[in-house]
């Protein structure tokens, strides 16, 4: 049987030890009109996400009622979309998305608030519901 003294080992691997520096312990945070957009869009349903089509703008003219639920600053368009898909689809947001609103200045922080506080939000509203 052998014998390791694990002592004179280990003394000399306190030196070698790599440090990693401090994580940022800041948590996400949205503005005010950021947590208004997540809650405005609630409401719109999964077709205000695609490119509304020449005869739908064109009946939406004819008929009035066309409502371009498309907001105008890119940023607070990639949020509205990632809340869109969180309030109809929960926690499976194409990746596609994930990074268009990564890309749009967002941090994965960022993106799991929205996704966790949109699936808080639906699962109080069913236990209301069902009580």
């Amino acid at each position: 049987m052998a014998y390791l003294a694990f002592a004179e080992t280990c003394a000399g691997a306190a030196d070698r030890v790599l440090t990693l520096p401090k994580a940022d312990t800041v948590p996400a945070r949205l503005s005010a009109l950021e947590w208004s957009v997540v809650a405005l869009a609630r409401n719109d349903r999964l077709s205000s996400l695609r490119e509304p089509g020449r005869i739908s703008m064109a009946m939406g003219t004819l008929f009035g009622g066309f409502r371009n639920p498309r907001l105008a600053d890119p940023q607070l368009e990639a949020l509205r979309r990632i809340a869109v898909l969180s309030w109809h689809h929960g926690y499976t947001v194409p990746s596609r998305e994930v990074k268009a609103f990564i890309a749009a200045g967002y941090t994965p922080d960022q993106y799991e608030l929205v996704v966790d506080s949109v699936e808080a939000d639906r699962l109080h509203r069913e236990e209301r519901l069902s009580a």
